[in-house]
């Protein structure tokens, strides 16, 4: 069976995949950058879909520290925002951190998925799904359409800055959070782990060098 690797996005398109792909959910801006920082710092991360999770768990750890937005704005009663810079700065490493946010096998078929925001497909995660993308393809696999060649093509080879105009990194900047945005441009392949979720926690896999 020929190896493919396609491109798509929104958590709605995840369906098409579901039987016979390796599925890669991609979403570079902030939520995602921010568990990877704190874990790679030593703080233990859980990952909450919901206010309604959240608060339960937190209840059962010892002093979280509660993090993350809902539509954008923190929570009443959180820590923090979603926030990789500030998460950096922190020393407070031995309180577990409950993330909010509204955002090993072999397999023959990979489906790259970007998260999409507001019914668009973010510059972010396109650039992230495309680089992903054309490793699969130097690797054997093949573009299964045109849209994923298309997207490859046009961020191969394309600077991290490249992805700095879009509405995330917009948002950001109007927002007051610019700091955040150069934080994820300036920190782009410089950790070699992999992260997962493992019992509703994120947890580091290293990687053999």
């Amino acid at each position: 069976m020929d190896r493919t690797v396609v491109i798509d996005c929104f958590p709605e398109s995840v369906r098409h995949y579901r039987e016979g792909y390796a599925l890669v959910a991609i979403d570079v801006i902030r939520a995602t950058t921010t568990a990877v920082t704190a874990v790679n710092m030593g703080r233990r991360c859980f990952p909450a879909p919901s206010i309604e999770i959240a608060l339960p768990l937190a209840a059962r750890l010892n002093n979280p520290l509660l993090v993350g937005e809902l539509g954008g704005n923190m929570p009443y009663g959180f820590d923090m925002n979603n926030s990789p810079a500030e998460m950096a700065h922190r020393d407070d490493l031995m309180r577990p951190m409950i993330l909010l946010s509204s955002s090993g096998t072999q397999h023959n078929r990979v489906a790259v998925i970007g998260a999409g925001t507001r019914g668009e497909f973010r510059e972010e995660d396109q650039m992230c799904c495309a680089w992903i993308a054309e490793g699969l393809m130097k690797a054997g696999y093949n573009p299964e359409d045109e849209k994923t060649k298309e997207i490859v093509t046009r961020w191969s080879g394309a600077p991290v800055q490249a992805c700095s105009k879009g509405n995330s990194a917009e948002y950001l900047r109007n927002s007051g959070q610019a700091r955040d945005l150069e934080f994820i441009l300036s920190h782009v392949d410089d950790i070699s782990s992999a992260f997962m979720v493992k019992h509703d926690e994120v947890v580091r896999i290293p990687v053999p060098e």
